[in-house]
């Protein structure tokens, strides 16, 4: 993928769609990565006492995988300047071997000053928006 440069980039440019998948086994090494161990990210009983359908994705991975879409786009992580995101929904993980999907777009939305342009994401799974009002500011070359 070539790396996009502010002159040749337009309001409006689409970026991806990636699927980015995550299993049970996805859930586990993110508990050991990041240090979260919330039993509502790897045990079914405990996420149902807690009021949901079964265990969810960590809302940090799921941003995680929305800002991997533009970091892979700008060809460097350093380029992101600012990024955040809304929680709309959880990503439930079934316990199958299977898992789901979080697909991930994105657009350039406007061209800043100094070269900056902010994208917005969309991350879907299935068809249930994860994540709301989804925005990386990039600095391109």
């Amino acid at each position: 993928m070539a790396i996009p440069s502010y002159d040749e980039v337009a309001v409006g440019t689409e970026i991806g769609p990636e699927r980015y998948p995550i299993q049970r086994l996805t859930l586990v090494k993110y508990c050991g990565a990041s240090g979260d161990f919330n039993v509502i990210h790897w045990n079914e009983r405990i996420a149902r006492q807690a009021g949901l359908p079964d265990v969810i994705a960590h809302g940090m991975l799921t941003m995680a995988e929305a800002a991997r879409l533009v970091t892979d786009w700008a060809g460097d992580p350093g380029a992101v300047r600012e990024y955040g995101v809304r929680f709309a929904k959880p990503v439930v993980v079934p316990d199958d071997d299977t898992g789901v999907e979080v697909l991930v777009t994105g657009r350039v939305a406007e061209k800043l000053p100094d070269r900056k342009v902010a994208v917005e994401l969309t991350a879907t799974c299935g068809d249930v928006e994860v994540l709301a009002k989804a925005r990386a500011v990039v600095q391109l070359m």
